[in-house]
């Protein structure tokens, strides 16, 4: 019996020293070439929002410009109704005839009309 029982003790811890070690085999949700296809997006979705960011800015200072330009010419517009109106009281006959006679001209006999324009 002593060999049995040997034999037995040794087989024990030789059950226990052989685990069963399951290889887990991780597999990879993508490929490599699928990972290089996913950055070329993003990197071509960010250069697209860049894009659009840059345009916006570009359009928004066009807008800007064209606003100030607008007002320069509502400005000068007004200027140059106010000169008209300025000619057409100093082109009065009237206003003529009374500076005439401050510096010392005579009409005598005659009619003055003002003339008109030419097309």
């Amino acid at each position: 019996m002593s060999l049995e029982r040997a034999y037995v003790h040794q087989q024990i811890p030789q059950k226990k020293q052989s685990k069963q070690v399951k290889v887990v085999v991780k597999s990879k949700r993508f490929t490599s070439g699928e990972y290089i296809l996913m950055g070329l997006y993003a990197l071509g979705f960010c250069l697209a929002l860049f894009f659009v960011v840059h345009m916006s800015a570009d359009i928004d200072g066009i807008n800007r410009n064209i606003e100030s330009i607008k007002t320069e010419m509502t400005e000068q517009q007004s200027t140059n109704e106010n000169l008209a109106y300025q000619k057409m009281e100093l082109s009065n006959p009237d206003r003529i005839l009374a500076v005439a006679k401050e510096n010392g001209l005579d009409i005598q006999n005659t009619k003055v009309k003002q003339a008109s324009k030419v097309n």
